[in-house]
């Protein structure tokens, strides 16, 4: 399973606005320029997030955008599902119907939906808080969840 670029983004943005929120609220271009990024981009990751209930926006001359709940009330899976959709390794892995889409019972469907199980409990085991707790000892995150 590989994430997407807009899961990374979407991570790093959410991991600097929580980094730097004490000031009050952050400005999308200030994420942006820390985390060299197109706020156009950016303004569509966190409006996803804002939808979710993750993000919460400020609005007036001191205004941006602040977490919504604590970082270590924000698991990495809500995060991932926000900007994915489903985790899951195959399309079939996550639909209730016990039948893959080929309309017959499928006999490697069983694995796939305990890697899927598997891939969801780390995901939601892992906070936020987490993530900010590694990110401190560096002097910028962008590297850390790029693909070079």
């Amino acid at each position: 399973m590989k994430l997407s670029t807009r899961s990374r983004y979407g991570l790093l943005a959410i991991i600097d606005l929580a980094m730097h929120q004490k000031g009050g609220p952050v400005p999308l271009r200030e994420i942006a320029k820390r985390q060299n990024l197109s706020e156009n981009y950016l303004e569509h990751l966190v409006g996803a997030m804002r939808r979710a209930g993750l993000v919460q926006s400020v609005r007036g001359p001191a205004g941006g955008d602040r977490l919504a709940r604590q970082p270590a009330d924000i698991s990495l899976g809500e995060i991932i599902r926000v900007m994915e959709g489903p985790i899951a390794p195959v399309e079939c892995s996550h639909l209730d119907d016990e039948k893959c889409f080929s309309g017959t019972d499928c006999f490697i469907r069983d694995f796939w939906e305990d890697l899927r199980v598997e891939v969801n409990r780390v995901f939601d085991t892992k906070t936020l808080k987490d993530l900010m707790d590694g990110a401190k000892s560096f002097k910028t995150i962008s590297g850390c969840l790029s693909e070079d």
